[in-house]
């Protein structure tokens, strides 16, 4: 248990004790650290509902609070706070229960939920680019985030391989190699084995095609049609879509390894071809949820109290293909059928209207009851120095793996002016390099809420110095030079004792808040709880350090003491940051 739960169990039994709601007894860190550790301020609104003095309230719970060997101090403050210093015998014993736990006091969810989080979502036949960064990174966090915190989850790409830009990418390889076999509707087969373009060509072909569509009428048309034959199984059609799937894959896999991104599903919009039409049929059957308006097929989803229009969702146009709604409504069934209790989908904000559409259509048809959450966890935009959409100096999008490579130039090139690792073999100066580059990279992200635009900003990103990914690398390196010197003078971690400097009070303090940042970042969906807590812990690591001599300290029992606290601190901070998707080189 952690010492936070522990104490507002404590204070809970006192205000039940006190005729009381447990409740009120919610203990928080203090926001007056200079008055006290921790505070409870439940007398205040207890004191109201009943109509007791919030201070006389206080007195008694205090009056009921036994087995008082871990308060150093419990006082009432002002109108009825409740002020609370353990000693720090208490503190020394929970830090050691902590360094002794494996999930360092993170307690088993009291329902372990079946959690699917949907993000990446590149569509096939795109060469990633930045607009994919903050999906993949937030949706990696959140996934390892629910998984630390005991949960049973899943993640999948959910790549869109099944819509209208197949249609025209296979359009535009016919006009330009129209004697390929895949266009002749008499060709038996087989078709080739090899895919007759690159996903370099098909990044190439698509905003070709797609101008020309919106250009040309006829164009377009040809594209629905293909679209169309492809989704009904024209064999042509489908060899040519495993192509292009084949290639988009190979390649995207590698830039989400690259990026520390791992899909536990590699599952497409294709994935679930078999239920479109049952699903409409079934939707249109059942009480007629689902119309026909203009010769498509469409759920109105709008309700009295809307405030602003709601329009209908799409499920089927009016040449009867279908669309990603339909996709996404089918997926969303599927996952239920597999028993997931909660569904993330880490999707651009301005997807709100489709995904408000799309849970509706859930709601409504009975394919989710309100036991199943599904979740929009929207995200701001990666922004360039003038506020809008990052984009490449000539206003091109910027790869993905371009972006990467930039951010480990700059690395390296900070590597360089601090004479950090110069002295290394070269292998080992460019995987420091990139680590460090990639990690700064995901800070600078994922240290702001996802629902905020943010400015790339390299050069403090990629800073050494303040709230940066680099310098929580730097801290975490440190602490396993620490040990590792520890470990060739011959010394070993031994007990934790009471603390005795403030420094090393106030990391222990931090160190113990950890449960409880993990229960807030999964209860906000936000990653930047995360990485807020992570620099707190470096910042009040170095000042424990600057204060604390550890290698130097005469005094074995202390020395031993203190090395087990760089240790725990080492591994809380590892959890914090491998959830965050930032590696920590082994030495710089």
């Amino acid at each position: 248990m952690s010492l936070l739960s522990d104490l507002s169990d404590r204070f809970g039994d006192a205000f039940e004790t006190a005729g009381v709601e447990r409740a009120a007894g919610l203990v928080l860190p203090s926001q007056r650290p200079e008055l006290a550790q921790f505070q409870c301020n439940g007398a205040l609104g207890a004191g109201k509902r009943t109509g007791r003095n919030p201070r006389e309230l206080g007195q008694e719970v205090l009056a009921s609070i036994g087995d008082r060997w871990m308060f150093a101090s419990l006082e009432i403050a002002g109108p009825g706070f409740i002020n609370i210093v353990v000693t720090d015998d208490c503190l020394a014993d929970y830090a050691q229960a902590m360094a002794d736990d494996e999930r360092f006091a993170i307690a088993q969810p009291e329902h372990r939920w079946k959690v699917m989080v949907d993000y990446g979502g590149p569509n096939m036949s795109k060469s990633m680019h930045v607009g994919h960064l903050r999906a993949s990174i937030i949706g990696e966090s959140l996934k390892r985030l629910f998984r630390v915190a005991g949960h049973d989850v899943s993640g999948d790409i959910h790549m869109g391989d099944w819509g209208m830009p197949i249609g025209q990418l296979i359009i535009e390889l016919e006009r330009r190699q129209p004697d390929l076999p895949y266009f002749d509707e008499s060709f038996t087969g087989p078709y080739p084995g090899e895919s007759p373009v690159t996903l370099d060509d098909l990044s190439e072909m698509y905003p070709v095609v797609v101008e020309r569509c919106r250009e040309n009428p006829d164009e377009a048309e040809r594209a629905r049609q293909a679209t169309f034959d492809l989704q009904n199984g024209r064999a042509g059609y489908l060899a040519l879509w495993r192509h292009y799937r084949d290639v988009s894959v190979a390649e995207q896999k590698k830039d989400f390894a690259d990026l520390g991104v791992e899909f536990d599903l590699w599952r497409g919009e294709s994935t679930v071809h078999d239920r479109l039409a049952p699903l409409v049929e079934r939707l249109a059957a059942d009480g007629g949820l689902a119309e026909e308006s203009d010769g498509a097929i469409v759920v109105y989803v709008d309700r009295p109290d809307d405030k602003k229009e709601m329009p209908p969702l799409l499920l089927t146009r009016s040449d009867g293909s279908y669309l990603y709604s339909t996709t996404d409504l089918a997926t969303l069934e599927q996952r239920v059928e597999e028993g997931y209790d909660l569904m993330l989908y880490v999707v651009d904000a301005r997807q709100g209207l489709h995904f408000e559409q799309v849970f509706r259509v859930a709601r409504l048809s009975g394919i989710a009851d309100d036991s199943v959450g599904l979740e929009h966890t929207a995200f701001g935009t990666v922004n360039g120095p003038d506020g809008k959409p990052f984009k490449t100096r000539k206003g091109g999008i910027l790869r993905l793996a371009d972006l990467m490579e930039i951010v480990t130039d700059a690395a390296r090139e900070r590597l360089e002016e601090a004479a950090i690792a110069q002295d290394y073999p070269p292998e080992e100066r460019e995987r420091i390099a990139r680590q460090v580059g990639l990690g700064a990279l995901k800070f600078g992200d994922l240290s702001n809420h996802r629902t905020s635009n943010y400015i790339f900003d390299l050069d403090r990103f990629t800073s050494f110095e303040g709230k940066t990914g680099p310098y929580l690398q730097y801290g975490a390196v440190r602490m396993k030079s620490i040990l590792r010197r520890a470990s060739e003078l011959g010394l070993e971690p031994g007990p934790i004792m009471a603390p005795t400097v403030g420094q090393e009070r106030d990391l222990i303090l931090r160190l113990l808040r950890l449960p409880e940042v993990i229960e807030r970042a999964v209860d906000v969906r936000a990653p930047n709880v995360l990485a807020e807590y992570a620099f707190e812990i470096a910042t009040d690591f170095n000042r424990f350090y600057e204060a604390c001599h550890i290698l130097r300290e005469e005094d074995p029992v202390r020395q031993a003491s203190w090395l087990s606290l760089v240790d725990v601190t080492l591994r809380t901070l590892t959890l914090l940051l491998d959830i965050l998707g930032i590696e920590i080189p082994d030495r710089m």
